[in-house]
């Protein structure tokens, strides 16, 4: 899938999607539209908002490092309320929570991540890099 195409779904679409993005800026738009077909297609349109600033984030932390070839989004059911989405790319170096303070221009991104997944999120380092997923929850329909 390339940055400017928009990902469907087959109905009745497994619970796993993936794609391969290259390291540009413009595959955040790209991210974001997997990740939103998705979850539609999940019937989890609750989580998309944020779901959308989530992957935004991890795509542009990748599409900063540097790196040559693609990332690779997935998106993944995990149970019946619950999605992981992640971000694999070729740098060994991990994203950390940092203050960045009122006045920082950036380094609030994984703060966001944060405190949109309760906590549910982390990074798993791999040979050739590393992948960072995160979690997102529906509320409970339990009354």
């Amino acid at each position: 899938m390339t940055a400017a195409e928009a990902p469907t779904l087959p109905s009745g679409a497994a619970d796993r999607v993936d794609a391969l993005l290259p390291y540009a800026p413009q595959s955040a738009a790209a991210a974001r539209r997997l990740v939103r077909t998705a979850l539609r297609d999940w019937e989890l349109e609750d989580l998309v908002e944020a779901a959308e600033l989530v992957v935004s984030e991890l795509v542009g932390n990748a599409a900063k490092t540097g790196c040559r070839l693609e990332m690779t989004i997935t998106v993944e059911r995990i149970t019946d309320r619950c999605v992981r989405i992640s971000v694999r790319d070729g740098s060994r170096i991990l994203p950390c929570l940092i203050d960045a303070g009122p006045a920082a221009e950036s380094g609030r991104g994984m703060a966001l991540v944060h405190h949109l997944t309760g906590g549910h999120w982390g990074v798993t380092p791999e040979p050739y890099g590393k992948t960072v997923h995160a979690d997102l929850r529906t509320r409970s329909t339990a009354g």
